[in-house]
């Protein structure tokens, strides 16, 4: 009987021109505003040039699945190892939603709500940022950082002195009980 052995064929790392490569295997382009990767020649995934969480997510799977290391992207892309390592961990530990949620807000550790109350009623009352900064123990800073994210409200200085002058007018135009 006649075997015919099949030898096993090589695919040749053939990129389209512009490419840029990741590994022997893998390339990418950026076209307009689109990064496309490449397996050889045949295109593997898209995404928009400023979608961070879809380059975040493929980067870290071609990694975990031994396709690329954290040297390889780190070189093709120009991103640090110590970025590359953090996405790992979020995934790991968080899964693939990780890079598509809004990033967590910390809350303040200086203005706490019976402290943003104080705040408020010392702004209400007329007293400077300056002032409440020293008399609270709170960075100018950070009073002014809450007035600007709407915790805080500012009264128009000018406003309330004129409506204080205002007042005294108005109590000095009053006739006096010894008058009526």
């Amino acid at each position: 009987m006649f075997h015919l052995e099949v030898m096993p064929q090589i695919q040749l790392p053939i990129f389209p021109v512009g490419t840029t490569a990741i590994t022997p295997e893998l390339a990418f382009e950026r076209r307009d505003h689109q990064v496309v990767y490449f397996n050889g020649h045949l295109p593997v995934f898209t995404h928009e040039v400023a979608d961070v969480a879809s380059f975040r997510l493929f980067t870290t799977q071609l990694i975990l699945n031994g396709t690329a290391s954290q040297g390889q992207v780190a070189k093709a892309f120009g991103v640090s190892l110590t970025t590359i390592k953090r996405c790992m961990k979020r995934y790991r530990e968080n899964g693939a939603k990780v890079f598509f949620e809004a990033p967590r807000r910390r809350q303040g550790h200086k203005l706490t709500p019976q402290r943003l109350q104080e705040v408020q009623s010392l702004l209400d009352g007329g007293e400077s940022i300056q002032a409440i900064s020293t008399q609270v123990g709170v960075l100018q800073t950070t009073l002014h950082k809450a007035i600007d994210c709407g915790r805080l409200r500012q009264v128009d200085q000018k406003k309330h002195k004129s409506m204080g002058k205002g007042i005294l007018l108005h109590r000095a135009q009053a006739p006096r009980a010894s008058e009526v």
